[in-house]
This record gives structure tokens, C-alpha cells and sequence, in this order.
């Protein structure tokens, strides 16, 4: 897994609320288990039509979303059903962080599971990151991981909230294997400082 310490990048904004799972990668593409390609199926409905063409008024398809790595989304981002899928056809497309105003539970743990970055901003600011990348597509803004803050085109820091486990393992660029393995030589010192009960009954 990638680390994650201080990404700057222009935004893609994509203001709708309540953007679920089967929007974000639909429920025929789940059949794989590979994460290859499916950058390509990312919002797939939203963004062909339906002999497969580019939308050309969809944001994905515009030039400026090439190269970006963060999308600006609506509130309540990643709900409906459980699906990894989600967060790996962002990644492949090429987003390392989403920012909004909330994330549904389970996605939110899935991104950080797979060095996806869920930013949580209040509303005012949230507003303000539309109306900027509005006005100038090529507006960037800076995340701080260590820091947990988002700088804004005028150099004002806002904090964001990450619980410190997500944190520390996407600043080592460590899932939660990686996490367990890098921990293995205390981990056999305690299992040989903590022998296994005899049984003695014969059961």
C-alpha cells in the first residue's frame, strides 16, 4: 500500500449529496475480484451513455479532471451497500482523497483501508471549495496527513478528524497485515514468554 503523507492537487468537484455505492462502481462490475480496471467503470453510468461513449458535460471526462487526485463530492458520500469495489475503482482511476461533508460509515473504512483519504470539512468550507473550483478549475489545495489539515488556496488551514490506527498505518504505508507482520518479533517474544496450558486431563 502507498504512503500517504502531503498531497496538493486540483479538485474535481462532483456536488451531489447522497452518492452511493452502486453510483460510484454499479453492481455488474463486482463480479472481480482484481482492482485493474476498474477506473474505467468509476461512476459508469453517470459517465457513458448507453452505446458506451463519454458524456462530454460529466466531470470525468473533462480535461481537468486529468491528473487530479481529489474528488470534492457532495454530503454523505459512499452510502447504500458494502462494497471495497468502491474505493478501488477511485484509486484506480486515480484519487488519493475525497473530500466531504460526511462519509457513510463503511465506506469511510474501506478508503482507509486501501490509502483512500476521506477529509471531512465543515460546511462553510465545503461551500467555499466548490465555489473556488468553480471559478478556477485549476484552484489546488494541500492535505497534511501528519498535521491532519486541509490548506486552502488562500493559505487557511482547516483540521481535519482521522482516528490515530487509519492514520499511522497510512503514514507507514501499512494495511492492517502489514500493520500485524511489522510487529512479529514482539509478537513471538510474548508467545514464548507465554507458553501454552499443559493439559493434564487426559481429554
Amino acid at each position: 500500500m502507498s504512503k500517504f503523507t502531503r498531497l496538493v492537487s486540483r479538485l474535481v468537484p462532483l456536488p451531489v449529496d447522497n452518492i452511493d455505492t452502486d453510483q460510484i462502481i454499479p453492481a455488474r462490475f463486482l463480479k472481480t475480484i482484481s482492482k485493474e480496471g476498474l477506473g474505467e467503470q468509476l461512476f459508469y453510468d453517470w459517465r457513458y451513455d448507453a452505446d458506451g461513449r463519454p458524456k462530454p458535460d460529466f466531470v470525468l471526462n473533462q480535461p481537468r479532471a486529468q491528473g487530479a487526485a481529489i474528488l470534492l463530492a457532495g454530503d454523505n458520500f459512499g452510502c447504500g451497500s458494502s462494497r471495497e469495489h468502491a474505493a478501488w475503482a477511485l484509486l484506480q482511476f486515480g484519487f488519493r482523497a475525497v473530500i466531504s461533508t460526511s462519509f457513510a460509515d463503511i465506506f469511510r473504512q474501506n478508503a482507509l483501508k486501501n490509502a483512500l483519504l476521506p477529509v471531512v470539512v465543515p460546511h462553510d468550507v465545503h461551500a467555499e471549495l466548490f465555489a473556488l473550483s468553480e471559478r478556477d478549475p485549476d484552484t489546488q489545495v494541500a492535505i497534511d496527513l501528519a498535521r491532519q489539515t486541509l490548506t486552502l488556496p488562500d493559505g487557511r488551514s482547516v483540521e481535519f478528524p482521522i482516528d490515530a490506527f487509519s492514520k499511522q498505518c497510512l503514514l507507514e504505508g501499512l494495511d492492517e497485515l502489514g500493520y500485524i507482520r511489522k510487529h512479529e518479533a514482539a509478537i513471538a517474544a510474548y508467545e514464548r514468554s507465554h507458553p501454552a496450558p499443559v493439559n493434564t486431563l487426559g481429554g
